[in-house]
């Protein structure tokens, strides 16, 4: 894919698209499903990820979330956006 064709302005836009996706996905899911318990562990390893970036990697993908959050028109989701940071220890 070109840059002229590329949906995502950059690489980390679209990784933070895909584990806030993920995320938002794996926190709504209920027992019927997804185990829980898989759950817990698929959130922790996300959690684990976050916490080994470096500061600069954290501030790049706290700004990226920080867009996402103003753009997203769903008020469910752009609340999770915006706890987003906290919660996986950002």
């Amino acid at each position: 894919m070109s840059d002229t064709t590329a949906a995502y302005p950059s690489l980390v836009h679209a990784l933070a698209e895909v584990i806030v996706d993920l995320t938002w996905f794996i926190d709504g899911a209920d027992d019927e499903r997804m185990d829980q318990d898989d759950a817990v562990k698929a959130l922790e390893g996300v959690a684990a990820v976050m916490d080994r970036l470096s500061a600069g990697q954290r501030g790049e993908l706290l700004t990226v979330i920080e867009v996402m959050a103003a753009a997203e028109t769903d008020p469910r989701r752009r609340a999770f956006l915006r706890d987003f940071p906290e919660g996986f220890g950002l």
